[in-house]
């Protein structure tokens, strides 16, 4: 089934997302979370490209498992900033060979060593309109509530928007943002710029006080003073800080749900007893 399908009305979905292990490590882990992943029931799974960018065999293997050993829709993440021409076109034979249809179309984070990226597209446009013309698959792409870092001003990124929509994107997924009125915002401003495509809300659990720094540094988001409260509370207190961090990603969630974004990504980052905790104390929401 194709992610359009699924969030084609505005019933309440639920989707999670999960990373593939590095090269060199065993799978059995990853088959593990997968199966307690689907066992939730998400809508979909979506899962992101290995460690460096690049989307490789272990993004096609864990997209099989979700897909034909689990039964869920998988969503496969693909980059172009490592990928040639020949290499998008054996991943999409691939995946269209384990029946996975739906692709989230990125540009990938930018080598440290530029003269080693290996490109035939300078942006997740570019890629889009390759997938769209290579096979009938379901691609959808990425957002920034706050702007991309890397975009001069809010404008130049929306634009950047309206092309990857104009070259063939059905969807968008946002990165993890803290505070909804940032969302409610930048879905206005959306309109407003004539993209009118169904947006995913990605929501990030919080829960150790480690991923503070990391995530900030990921994203570029803001923390608003209440979170960043949380933290200082709860930050040395493990036990305490999942638990306020389960709470504060449930809270968010309602609200969304509330003012009508029906459509919610969790990024688990492997641990599904956190989605699975989110997901329990808003079962009845849910439904």
């Amino acid at each position: 089934m194709k992610v359009t399908d699924i969030i084609l009305s505005d019933r309440v979905t639920v989707s999670c997302e999960l990373f593939p292990p590095k090269i060199g490590k065993p799978l059995a882990d990853i088959k593990r979370i997968v199966r307690e992943i689907a066992q939730l029931h998400p809508s979909f799974v979506s899962v992101t490209c290995s460690a460096g960018g690049s989307t490789g065999d272990r993004t096609v293997e864990v997209a099989k498992e979700v897909q034909l050993v689990n039964g869920v829709p998988a969503l496969a993440h693909m980059t172009c900033v490592s990928s040639d021409r020949e290499d998008v076109r054996r991943t999409l034979k691939a995946l269209e060979a384990g029946g996975v249809k739906n692709i989230l179309a990125l540009r990938g984070d930018l080598p440290a060593d530029m003269s080693q990226r290996k490109s035939d597209f300078l942006h997740a446009s570019d890629l889009i309109e390759e997938i769209k013309r290579l096979g009938d698959f379901c691609v959808g792409g990425a957002c920034y509530p706050e702007g991309h870092p890397e975009s001069p001003n809010k404008l130049s990124d929306l634009d950047g928007l309206k092309r990857k929509v104009d070259s063939g994107c059905e969807f968008l997924t946002t990165q993890m943002f803290f505070d909804n009125n940032i969302l409610y915002n930048f879905l206005f401003r959306l309109l407003k710029h004539g993209i009118e495509i169904p947006v995913i809300a990605g929501i990030m659990p919080i829960t150790n006080a480690k991923q503070v720094q990391s995530t900030l540094k990921l994203s570029g988001t803001l923390l608003p003073p209440r979170f960043r409260a949380i933290v200082d509370r709860f930050g040395e207190n493990p036990a305490a800080m999942k638990q306020a961090g389960i709470a504060y990603a449930t809270e968010q969630i309602i609200d969304l749900i509330a003012n009508s974004v029906s459509h919610i990504h969790i990024y688990t980052m492997n641990k599904p007893d956190i989605a699975g905790q989110i997901m329990q104390n808003l079962s009845e929401i849910f439904q």
